[in-house]
């Protein structure tokens, strides 16, 4: 991957997608690149299609706003739809889904990543809530953007108190689920597969 990452983190409020890239961009920070974290309020907050942003870079950044996003996470159908087509760059850039919640349509062109995130959360850890930090596990085995240890680290730095040890376990299934191939790419192999 290059060195500017736009990463856009999208699902329903109440799915702790504030905290996840608010864990992100510290991580980047506690990893010495710079960083610009961004959030939507609003209606989103009741359910819609919420949306967080991170920009890491290890040169300046310009503008805070995510505009070319290079990797996008979908915990919902609903962000699925709103945020897949505001990819500019397809094929390039990283698209991981929950499959609890996200089933397409997939289009060829597009290499979505799609993993068990909320399943997993709750069968694994018996706890939907951390299901973000699932998702951030396999965001990050997937590209790389910040050193695994450091990540850890600062979960733990900032997770709701007495959370910090859960947190980084369902970061670790996270990494779990993308080493072990628990995923499946829907994206171009998705034609044969079907």
């Amino acid at each position: 991957m290059g060195n500017r990452q736009e990463i856009l983190l999208t699902g329903a409020g109440g799915q702790g997608l504030i905290l996840a890239s608010i864990i992100l961009a510290q991580a980047a920070v506690n990893d010495n690149k710079n960083v610009v974290q961004t959030q939507s309020y609003g209606p989103e907050a009741r359910g819609g299609a919420s949306m967080a942003g991170v920009i890491i870079d290890i040169d300046s950044i310009e503008y805070p706003k995510v505009v070319n996003p290079t990797v996008l996470l979908c915990l919902n159908q609903a962000s699925f739809n709103k945020y897949l087509p505001k990819i500019k760059q397809v094929g390039e850039c990283v698209v991981i889904v929950d499959s609890t919640f996200v089933s397409g349509p997939f289009r060829e062109e597009y290499k979505v990543q799609s993993y068990p995130i909320t399943q997993m959360a709750r069968e694994k850890l018996g706890k939907e809530v951390v299901a973000n930090m699932l998702a951030l596990g396999v965001l990050n085995a997937a590209t790389g953007l910040v050193d695994r240890e450091i990540f850890r680290e600062s979960i733990f730095e900032l997770a709701p108190k007495g959370s910090g040890e859960l947190n980084q376990e369902a970061f670790d299934l996270g990494y779990h689920l993308y080493e072990q191939g628990s995923g499946r790419d829907v994206g171009q192999s998705a034609q044969t597969n079907q």
